[in-house]
């Protein structure tokens, strides 16, 4: 009798596991928009939109923090909710989950509870492509949010950005490593349209090949200000610092003026004044 293969580890990965391990780190993510939005407004912020929350895990960090904090998910995709209600809001206490919302819904059509800060990050506004859309989504923020609210985005660019690359790292876990595909697959210079993967290769050999998809437009840092200038927002762009080896130091600081370097992300707030 012919012995069945055993799955590999990539037949065994989650996705969503592996994303959160590689690319997101909520708790370096709520340290900025809570301590940027009490220098900016003098008290902490209590309730947070994350706008294509994906698995919530900002939502869930968020709650966390302190007893008074909620939190708000909004995503249009009811299988990536249905997995962060499984994994990550079973993690904590019931009190904690009682303060986050999860709803299945459109940004761009979406209402809410008035919050104090709405987040969109890992560039996931890219997806709107053209200007009346993404202006017409900066709207609906600014309309959303309190009076004294603070939109939060992040961005990347660098001469880099506009090619064709593919980088890759690793990544240490308990249960041992993996590494992590970033690939810039498609890029067209007269549209700007980007197409971007994600793919996880294992020890063992085997590979999770587009297990991300991105379809965007690469954006300018100049006209997302003027977006948001031009929807009632008062913009400042935070620059990464470096360290003494001159690699990123995890520190953001308001910034007019910066170097020409090949890659670089960068924090957006947007403070509503109209």
């Amino acid at each position: 009798m012919k012995k069945k293969n055993r799955p590999t580890l990539a037949e065994k990965a989650d996705i969503h596991e592996l994303y959160e391990l590689s690319v997101q780190c909520s708790e370096a993510e709520v340290d900025f928009v809570a301590d940027t939005y009490r220098e900016l407004r003098a008290k902490p912020a209590r309730l947070l939109r994350e706008d294509f929350c994906g698995t919530a895990n900002v939502c869930c960090e968020w709650v966390k923090r302190r007893k008074h904090n909620h939190a708000i998910g909004v995503d249009l995709d009811k299988s990536v909710l249905h997995w962060g209600k499984t994994h990550n809001l079973s993690r904590l206490k019931d009190a904690e989950r009682k303060r986050i919302e999860l709803i299945n819904a459109d940004v761009l059509r979406v209402e809410t509870e008035s919050p104090d800060i709405v987040s969109a990050m890992n560039f996931s506004y890219w997806l709107f492509k053209d200007r009346n859309t993404l202006k017409k989504y900066f709207e609906r923020v600014h309309h959303s949010l309190k009076k004294d609210g603070i939109f939060f985005l992040d961005f990347y660019g660098g001469y880099d950005s506009l090619h064709e690359v593919e980088e890759d790292r690793e990544i240490e876990t308990d249960q041992g490593s993996f590494t992590y595909i970033w690939e810039q697959a498609e890029f067209n210079p007269i549209s700007h349209d980007l197409t971007c993967y994600i793919h996880f290769a294992f020890e063992d050999g085997s590979r999770l090949d587009q297990a991300f998809a991105y379809h965007w437009r690469l954006w300018t840092l100049p006209e997302i200000q003027d977006l948001l200038r031009e929807t009632g927002f008062e913009v400042t762009v935070y620059w990464q610092g470096w360290d003494e080896d001159g690699e990123p130091d995890g520190e953001f600081y308001p910034a007019t003026e910066a170097d020409a370097d090949a890659g670089w992300i960068t924090y957006i707030t947007a403070e509503k004044t109209a």
